[in-house]
Parts: structure tokens; sequence; C-alpha cells
């Protein structure tokens, strides 16, 4: 079976990867080259920020990304050469008003990832010394880890431009779905480049209500603009992640620190804010004060595709036999990347399934177009 995806962010790239395992033959689509959009852009936490914030769904998903990406990783490592770094560093989450709803979540679904603890400040301290004495309380999430995003694309990327099943076209930007009765017969690009396949797949994250007139459905997908800023400190300098007031800290085994993030409505705008930076900024110095004795070396702003409650759109488009969606993970791309890939996978090719794919479900999500006169 031979299956286009249009999108190589993370979602498309590990849908690609999904079904190659499964034997069959991909053509990857993108408009710019691939991964350098949110998914380069984000912070890779393997878990939802405040999980009991989300609903079933996102949890559902996200609750298979460490296991999933530690088996990729293991399987594309001896050939790309390039290890994901998935960095076990736990969290430490500082907002008194979710202590109570974080340990009970923790209590009641006794996922292993979301073990939670209460913890005094002298606790805090034992754990990672380098936050500010004034946090006399926190919980701690023990399990919770960090996947270096980049390294992860490069790796993906590298593993799929050397295998044979696998066509690339980067920098094409498909514009034009050609349906003829209840099937997609080929995709085009506005310069009269076509392309056919058995399975046509969008994964086109923020930009994918760009498919709504020509499907005739509303497709409430856009683009939420997060800002982050890196900093450089010693090798292991920080502990643990930690998070305050949706403000985060991830450290990455090299001492770079990435510390963000922002939602901004600019449209496809990526121009950091130099007001965000201060917010940014200000938020992580209040947890650690120590990072202001070292270098700020980048700054970036990726979007996020917005979708209602974050419940990302997985499954067959209604009325189209043969055209699949795996869009609108908002802030939980990356956590939820492995599992939405392997989800497609099965849908597409009739298999037992991951989760219930039910809450994803395009045929029941996506309304008819409304026309606005």
């Amino acid at each position: 079976m031979h299956i286009a995806i249009i999108g190589a962010g993370i979602t498309g790239l590990m849908s690609a990867l999904e079904l190659l395992e499964q034997g069959c033959s991909i053509t990857i689509f993108d408009q710019q080259a691939a991964g350098q959009a949110a998914s380069w852009a984000g912070g890779g936490i393997l878990s939802p920020m405040y999980p009991w914030r989300y609903p079933d769904a996102v949890n559902a998903l996200a609750r298979h990304a460490k296991p999933l990406y530690q088996a990729w990783n293991q399987k594309l490592q001896p050939i790309t050469r390039i290890d994901f770094q998935i960095h076990e560093t736990g969290m430490l989450i500082f907002d008194e008003t979710d202590f109570e709803i974080g340990l009970r979540y923790a209590e009641q679904y006794q996922d292993p990832q979301q073990h939670a603890e209460y913890l005094n400040q002298p606790q805090i301290q034992q754990i990672n010394s380098k936050v500010d004495s004034k946090f006399k309380q926190a919980i701690y999430f023990p399990e919770l880890s960090n996947i270096r995003n980049p390294r992860l694309l490069q790796s993906i990327i590298a593993y799929l431009k050397q295998h044979p099943r696998v066509t690339w076209q980067e920098h094409c930007n498909i514009s034009q779905l050609n349906i003829q009765q209840d099937h997609v017969h080929s995709v085009s690009t506005k310069n009269g480049l076509s392309f056919k396949a058995d399975q046509f797949v969008i994964a086109t994250g923020a930009w994918s209500a760009r498919w709504s007139e020509q499907l005739g459905l509303d497709i409430p997908v856009h683009p939420v603009q997060g800002q982050m800023l890196l900093f450089k400190t010693p090798e292991n300098w920080l502990p643990t992640m930690c998070m305050n007031k949706v403000m985060y800290l991830i450290p990455r085994r090299d001492g770079h620190v990435l510390c963000g993030s922002s939602m901004r409505q600019v449209g496809f705008d990526t121009s950091p804010s130099a007001e965000i930076r201060q917010d940014i900024l200000e938020a992580c110095l209040e947890m650690v004060p120590e990072l202001a004795d070292f270098p700020i070396v980048k700054q970036w702003a990726g979007l996020r595709p917005s979708s209602p409650d974050g419940i990302p759109y997985i499954g067959k488009i209604p009325h189209l036999n043969n055209l699949w969606t795996n869009f609108g993970q908002f802030r939980n791309g990356l956590c939820m990347g492995a599992a939405s890939g392997k989800l497609l996978s099965q849908l597409i090719l009739e298999q037992p399934t991951i989760v219930d794919p039910q809450p994803y479900s395009p045929v029941q999500r996506l309304q008819p177009h409304s026309l606005t006169v």
C-alpha cells in the first residue's frame, strides 16, 4: 500500500514510521524542510503539563509516549547514530492550587508515570538545591521525563531518508486535493505537479484549517504561538524540571535549560516578542534565581495547532474513503505524537487500536462547513 503523508512534523513523521513498519510505501510532503515547525520548537516534556487539566483522551495517548519513544530510539539509534536523549529528571510543580487535585489525580489513575509526592521545603532542596528557598512546598513527579526533540526529529528524518520505501517531497506545498466521488484520486501543487497514492494523510498541524473549504468541513484548528528561551549552564546543572504558573524549566543533559512558554494568538507570525521574553525570564528566575548567572544563547517561537479541548483529530475524513487526519495536538504534539502515529496506522490498516479511537474521530467531531455571508 502506498500512502502519501502531507506534513513532516512529529505527527506526520511518527505516522510514517508506524506505516513503514507495517510494510507500506510512503511519500512525505512538506511546505518547508521536514521537522521545522512546532515539533522542533517545543519543550519535549513526555507528559501533558498538569494532566488533570486535560480530557482523558489527551492523557490516553500521552501515557504511551515514553515507552514508544524508548522503543523507537533503540531501533533507530544503531542506524542513525543519533540518541533521542530521553532525560529522566522528574518534575517539581509549585502551583499550590494544583496540589490537592494533582495528588488526587495520581492516586485515582495509578499511572506509574504520574506518581506524585507532596514535598516540604527541606525535601525540595534535597531533590533540587537550585530552587529558590521561598518555595515551601511542591508536588514532585519523579517519573516524568523530557526528550530532546531536535535530536528526535534528526534521527527520525535520517532514518526515513535512507529507507528504500520512502520518497521525500520537501519544499513542496500541496494545495489541492483532487476528489472524485468519495475518493481522493491525487494531490497537486499550485504549479501543477500531481501525486497519486492509495491513501492520503493530512498532518499539517497549525495549517490544517486550510483544508476546510475543499472538504466542506469546519476544521477548528488555528495557530497559537509559544515562545522559548534557552540558557547554557554546566552539564547536569539543574537536576529536575520545574513548573509554576504554566511556565517551565526543562534541563538537558549537556547543560542547556529551556524556559517557556507563552500563548499568543498572532496568526502565523513566529517573531519572538521582547515583552514575552521578559515574562518568561521573570517566571523562570523566580523558580531558579541562579539562572541569571548564565547566558541566554537562543530564543524562538513556534506555532501550536490549537484544537477544542486539545484533543487531536485522528481518523478517516467523513464522506471520503481514503483520506485520513492526524492533527490538532495543540500543546502536546510531542507527547501524543508517538501514539497518534500508531493509532492512525492501526486505523488505516484495520488493526486493533492502542486506545479507543472514538474520541478522536473526525467523523464524530468535524461539522459541515458553514459559509459566512
